[in-house]
């Protein structure tokens, strides 16, 4: 193992910004929505086998796993794969799978959210092998499935089915040059409401569903207001994002009437706490709704299907907490300055990595939570640098802060 320098950390990574631009772009080409993964994984793979890393595997699910080192402290970075759609072609000024570069910027569906965490990783264990930087440490750089779909199930599966138990995981996904340490938590929540269906001309004979799901909707909307607050994260909250229903015809009384629900949930809130919420609403009651989650239960690119419940908790790792402390000390080390420490406002698989099974996560990725699912989706290459400097230092200041 050789000291720690960092000037020579950070000359290597901007020394390896062509690769990282060249290989973040190879991936950007392979369009990855969740469960159409294969591709894009093989590709990675590739990538760890020629820069090195001691071993690469690819899990049951199809997560791709690359290690480095064999010692007793197990850390884990990670970088989900999958992205969303490009969604109406229109709004994108170019093609956002052959994207663009610049002096500054690479562009393209996936550049923020977040395929330039998995390029900066990847390049990171080139730099620790270039400079021997190992350690008591093994390294496990993660490029995980499906997270788009339904956040945290990749990591559900590594954790509880493929057994890797981190001492702690750092998150790649974008901080914009912070490092975060929480994320408010989500439910994905139906409401059911049965009617009885008349003809139109007398409707005084059914029982409207949607009736009585307008009076829902509007004691759903004063519960938003009332939502708690945290002083970290922030206030809870819902939104009615979609609504359903059955008539025998436009000329007819709905006899049924649903709506799904996305609920944020601050620290203090669980799943059971935001269910009883609702059920406890004068006019759910009145109606005999049923309220329910959601599952998710789509087949793995390789075909494994790994069923879970659409609930997401929050979670926080203390500012005084070991992980961030030396997440801390390594920025401070490679860049001089005191680092902008906060949180996430959209989900990442921090929910089941600490939020489900209380394994400390931290965040530190390149690019901006702004430019995640967004046309003209772009990152910077300065990022890339930045943040492969980072995770190839903090294995070995995470060790050595131990003793």
């Amino acid at each position: 193992m050789s000291k720690l320098d960092f000037d020579k950390i950070n000359a290597l990574a901007e020394k390896y910004k062509p690769q990282m631009t060249a290989f973040l772009r190879d991936m950007v080409r392979i369009p990855s929505e969740s469960c159409d993964e294969e591709k894009v994984v093989a590709r990675i793979a590739e990538e760890m086998k020629k820069v090195g890393f001691d071993k690469v595997e690819i899990d049951p699910m199809g997560n791709v796993l690359g290690s480095i080192g064999s010692g007793k402290h197990v850390i884990a970075m990670d970088a989900h794969i999958d992205t969303v759609g490009v969604g109406n072609m229109a709004n994108w000024t170019f093609d956002p799978y052959e994207g663009y570069e610049d002096e500054e910027t690479i562009g393209g569906r996936g550049t923020s959210d977040q395929e330039g965490g998995m390029a900066s990783m990847v390049y990171a264990g080139k730099i620790i092998k270039d400079l021997d930087l190992t350690g008591e440490y093994t390294l496990v750089v993660v490029g995980s499935v499906q997270e788009e779909d339904c956040d945290g199930l990749c990591w559900q599966y590594i954790i509880k089915e493929f057994g890797l138990k981190p001492e702690f995981v750092v998150s790649t996904e974008p901080t914009d040059g912070g490092i975060y340490r929480g994320q408010r938590g989500r439910m994905e929540i139906r409401v059911d409401v049965a009617g009885v269906s008349a003809h139109g001309s007398a409707p005084e004979r059914g029982d409207n569903a949607i009736f009585k799901m307008g009076k829902i909707l509007g004691e759903l909307e004063e519960l938003h207001g009332r939502l708690i607050t945290d002083d970290f994260l922030g206030k809870g909250s819902l939104t009615v994002s979609e609504i359903f229903f059955t008539s025998p015809s436009r000329c007819a009384v709905a006899d049924s009437c649903a709506i799904s629900i996305d609920r944020r949930l601050t620290a203090g809130e669980d799943g059971p706490y935001a269910i009883k919420q609702i059920e406890d609403l004068p006019a759910v009651k009145a109606a005999g709704a049923k309220v329910s989650m959601y599952n998710y239960d789509r087949p793995a690119y390789t075909g494994l299907v790994y069923p879970t419940e659409c609930y997401f908790p929050s979670w926080v790792l203390p500012e005084d907490h070991e992980v961030t402390k030396a997440t801390v000390d390594t920025y401070k080390s490679l860049f001089g300055k005191e680092p902008r420490v906060d949180k996430w406002t959209f989900s990442t698989n921090g929910v089941s990595i600490m939020g489900m099974c209380g394994i400390p996560c931290v965040g530190f990725g390149p690019g901006k939570e702004a430019q995640a699912h967004a046309p003209n989706e772009k990152t910077w290459k300065a990022d890339l640098v930045e943040c492969a400097a980072f995770y190839a230092a903090l294995p070995l200041i995470y060790v050595g802060n131990k003793g």
